[in-house]
């Protein structure tokens, strides 16, 4: 899939998803998405992007001087939250990778100064840089927000978009199975299409 450029991003409006006010562990998991023409629109492609998304959900302040290996953290966890969203739709087993990558995110906050051991001056305790802090507390209430969502009544709800190539995760209300109207209009007007262009048989 082709990326869509930076400077693109503000003109690709994408419509809210049902459920993603609720759990912010959902909008990680659709900050990618894909586009019709094989475009993928991915929220946190740069250091900047996920400082901005990051804080768009009240996650970090307005500029915490992001890297890219903080940014590539997190767009590490919203694969290993999108394997267990996929698994709990497929009804499988997640597995013991992603389980075990997710519960690793859980812990990641640190309750004390952590020991180090510096070559010259020996032994001391510090705490994480504080970006390092942001981030690692950023990713282990994303994941803890999975965790909530996927033991609780709501996960009966969750379910993927219908409408190709829309690969977003939605809290299904009802029978609606598309994550927008976009979507569903879309996913409407192929049906339509493939019933008019269906060969007719004898």
């Amino acid at each position: 899939m082709r990326s869509v450029d930076e400077s693109m991003t503000a003109e690709v409006a994408l419509p809210p998803v049902p459920g993603e006010e609720q759990y912010s562990s959902l909008a990680l998991a659709n900050s990618a998405v894909a586009l019709p023409g094989g475009h993928v629109l991915d929220l946190l492609g740069t250091p900047a992007q996920t400082n901005l998304w990051l804080t768009g959900h009240g996650l970090a302040p307005v500029d915490i001087g992001m890297r890219e290996m903080c940014a590539t953290q997190l767009r590490s966890l919203r694969e290993q939250i999108r394997a267990l969203f996929d698994a709990r739709v497929a009804g499988l087993p997640a597995l013991p990778a992603v389980l075990s990558a997710v519960n690793d995110a859980l812990t990641r906050v640190p309750t004390a100064p952590l020991l180090h051991w510096d070559e010259k001056s020996g032994p001391y305790r510090a705490t994480p840089h504080p970006t390092t802090e942001i981030v690692d507390h950023a990713l282990a209430t994303l994941a803890a927000n999975a965790a909530d969502l996927l033991t609780s009544p709501d996960a009966e709800r969750l379910t993927a978009c219908q409408s190709s190539p829309c690969n977003r995760y939605v809290l299904r209300h009802g029978r609606r199975q598309w994550c927008s109207t976009r979507c569903g209009d879309r996913a409407r007007a192929a049906r339509a299409y493939a019933r008019r262009t269906r060969p007719e048989t004898d």
